[in-house]
């Protein structure tokens, strides 16, 4: 997983749509069409990890686009890691068998630690837990409920109990392309052994840079490769 630093452009999807939210917030997201379509766009231009959310399910707590996730799993070839409205082992299990490569565990995982180990002994590579923060604190149902847990405390947690890897989201810029804000990101790399795949602010290949040298493993991508920022290319060059 991930053998050298990785951009994956994201593919968050809501009433059927590619849709990238701003802070994280309901109704401010941008607009990009058909997922399958921008999943094999991003496959063609070199992609070789895709990340897949249903925002639907991470509000609401029901998946609302599987057949968008089923849809780019048998469309593509490269490997896909899927969060959204996760809530039990068996829906992680299912996901898992059904093609995904990693499940996304999030809201589940905090109020229930004890699924991470559940699924990760059936699939020892199969769960990235999913650290969302805000304020400094870590942040559950679609980012709409502060936990008031730590965010590299919290990765140390995941780690023991078998999360193969963390998706740590500084939800504070997401979707603003403001740039990073590499010390938030730092913490939690620091805080584990396992790849800490970092999203959140990315604005320029600077940006890209600057979460390479905080050590973390891969960096998602969504608003900046979408408006043109710039290429995967030249994303997976820097």
């Amino acid at each position: 997983m991930f053998p050298s630093f990785e951009v994956v452009p994201a593919v968050d999807m809501q009433d059927g749509e590619v849709v990238q939210l701003v802070g994280g917030e309901r109704d401010t997201g941008r607009r990009y069409g058909d997922p399958v379509a921008a999943a094999e766009r991003w496959v063609d231009a070199g992609a070789e990890t895709l990340h897949l959310v249903d925002l639907d399910g991470a509000f609401e707590g029901d998946r609302a686009n599987a057949d968008a996730l089923e849809a780019v799993v048998e469309a593509t070839d490269v490997d896909v890691q899927f969060g959204g409205g996760i809530r039990t082992a068996n829906d992680a299990r299912r996901l898992l068998e059904a093609g995904v490569d990693r499940v996304i565990l999030g809201t589940a995982a905090v109020e229930d630690p004890a699924i991470v180990d559940a699924v990760a002994g059936e699939f020892p590579d199969g769960v990235m837990v999913s650290l969302d923060a805000s304020d400094g604190e870590v942040v559950v149902e679609g980012w709409t409920e502060a936990t008031g847990l730590d965010p590299a405390e919290a990765a140390a947690r995941y780690e023991a109990a078998g999360a193969a890897a963390v998706l740590f989201t500084d939800v504070d810029v997401e979707g603003r392309m403001d740039g990073v804000r590499r010390e938030t990101v730092e913490r939690v790399v620091d805080a584990v052994d396992v790849p800490v795949v970092a999203s959140g602010g990315v604005a320029s290949l600077a940006d890209l840079r600057a979460l390479r040298e905080t050590g973390a493993a891969a960096a998602v991508v969504g608003t900046a490769l979408y408006e043109g920022a710039f290429t995967l290319a030249e994303a997976n060059d820097v």
